[in-house]
C-alpha cells in the first residue's frame, strides 16, 4: 500500500479546494508539510482524528509520499476551517499505534455525526477492514503521527 486509490487521488483537488473554502468536510483537513526533498511546502487533505484533547493523522493508505514527508519534517501546518495552526509530528512506535487503532478509534468513530460515521464505516469496510479486524496488522501498515500544537492557531491568508 503506497498510493491511495485512483478515485481518491483524483478528489483530492476538490476536497482540497472544499476545505480551503473553509467548506466543512468532517474530520478533514489541509495539512502542509515541508518536501523532504524539494523543501517546497506540500498540501494534502487528511482526517484527523480528535479524541479528548489528543489529535492524531493516520496513513490510511500505508507509508504514501505525505507520510514520509510528515516523518522527516516533524512538524507542519493544519488548515481547520479559516485558521492555520503549527504542529509537531511524532510518529507512533507500533504498541502506541495498536492501542490507538484497537481501543480509541472505536470511541472516536461513537463520537462523530451520524453522516460521518456512515462515511467512515464505507471507508472501512472498503479499503481498511484491518482496524477492525486486526488492530497490531492495520498499525503495521499505517503510519500514524501524533500531532501537538506549538503555536495558536492563526487566521489563515
Amino acid at each position: 500500500m503506497t498510493q491511495a486509490p485512483a478515485a481518491v487521488r483524483r478528489s483530492r483537488a476538490l476536497t482540497g479546494r472544499l476545505i480551503g473554502a473553509a467548506v466543512p468536510l468532517g474530520p478533514n483537513v489541509l495539512l502542509t508539510i515541508r518536501g523532504r526533498t524539494s523543501g517546497l511546502p506540500r498540501t494534502v487533505p487528511v482526517a484527523v482524528v480528535q479524541l479528548e484533547g489528543r489529535r492524531w493523522v493516520i496513513g490510511t493508505y500505508g507509508d504514501v509520499q505525505w507520510t514520509r514527508n510528515l516523518r522527516a519534517a516533524g512538524e507542519a501546518d493544519i488548515r481547520i476551517g479559516d485558521r492555520v495552526e503549527h504542529v509537531s509530528a511524532r510518529e507512533l512506535s507500533h504498541a502506541e499505534a495498536t492501542a490507538l487503532v484497537r481501543d480509541e478509534l472505536p470511541r472516536y468513530v461513537a463520537t462523530l455525526p451520524v453522516m460521518w460515521r456512515f462515511f467512515t464505516k464505507i471507508l472501512v469496510r472498503t479499503v481498511a477492514a484491518d482496524l477492525v479486524r486486526d488492530p497490531d496488522a492495520a498499525a503495521q501498515r499505517r503510519p500514524i503521527f501524533e500531532l501537538r500544537a506549538t503555536m495558536a492557531a492563526k487566521e489563515a491568508p
